[in-house]
């Protein structure tokens, strides 16, 4: 069961005009096929047109914010920040994947934490708002949900290699991850994994899969080496 979009509403500090559009960004492709609803009701070509936006307003930002990177870089450093683990990790802020009309199946099965399915309905947010109020609107959703804290962001996505690096320049022992449960069904699973460096146990990590929970336990153990200032 979804929750109350106007709630939604509230969280995103944005009030729509066409609440239709709103509840549109929602419906994912699962939840049409079970209502027998044409395919164009679901988010998807919402989902395109937010894409778009986002990749504009994104472009913009990172040309104006450094000057002196060449384009192949903005190009790398753009697809890091709108990639699909990175729009799902904005979209956990949000708590998006609650407010999701899902089938019974696709919810039945984790749907509404699976990233590739609120990483869209990240975007078909964007579109919605893009068709509502226009372009500053979703501008400013987008710089308010997504191209903040970026240091942070950078930080979780590549968390495992920035770990490995502190490790090598300040330990002479080596990581090593270890999966210490799972639970659930198999197409539903959730994975505990720990990080140790040499003996000692640094962080313990949570995901849908082994490589989420890795990424999670490197980015608690660095937290916790930023604290007694190892960097």
């Amino acid at each position: 069961m979804s929750k109350d979009l106007k709630e939604l509403e509230g969280k995103i500090g944005y009030k729509f005009d066409d609440f239709t559009l709103f509840t549109k960004a929602m419906i994912h492709s699962s939840y049409a096929n079970e209502k027998h609803l044409p395919k164009y009701e679901c988010n998807e070509r919402l989902e395109f047109l937010g894409d778009a936006v986002l990749e504009l307003v994104s472009s913009e930002f990172l040309f104006h914010n450094n000057p002196k990177l060449p384009e192949g870089e903005l190009t790398k450093t753009r697809a890091s920040m709108v990639c699909e683990p990175a729009l799902a990790f904005c979209a956990r802020d949000l708590d998006l994947g609650e407010y999701l009309l899902l089938g019974k199946g696709e919810d039945a099965t984790g749907g509404r934490k699976r990233e590739s399915v609120t990483s869209d309905a990240m975007e078909a947010l964007i579109g919605a708002i893009y068709l509502d109020g226009g372009f500053a609107n979703a501008k400013e959703f987008i710089h308010r949900f997504i191209l903040k804290d970026l240091e942070n962001k950078k930080l979780f996505f590549d968390s495992k290699t920035i770990l490995q690096e502190i490790v090598q320049a300040n330990f002479k022992e080596v990581i090593s991850y270890h999966l210490i449960g799972e639970e659930g069904p198999d197409h539903n699973k959730t994975f505990r994994v720990a990080v140790h460096i040499g003996e000692e146990e640094y962080g313990v990590g949570e995901g849908r899969t082994k490589k989420a929970a890795e990424q999670e336990a490197a980015y608690i153990s660095i937290l916790k080496l930023h604290e007694k200032n190892i960097k």
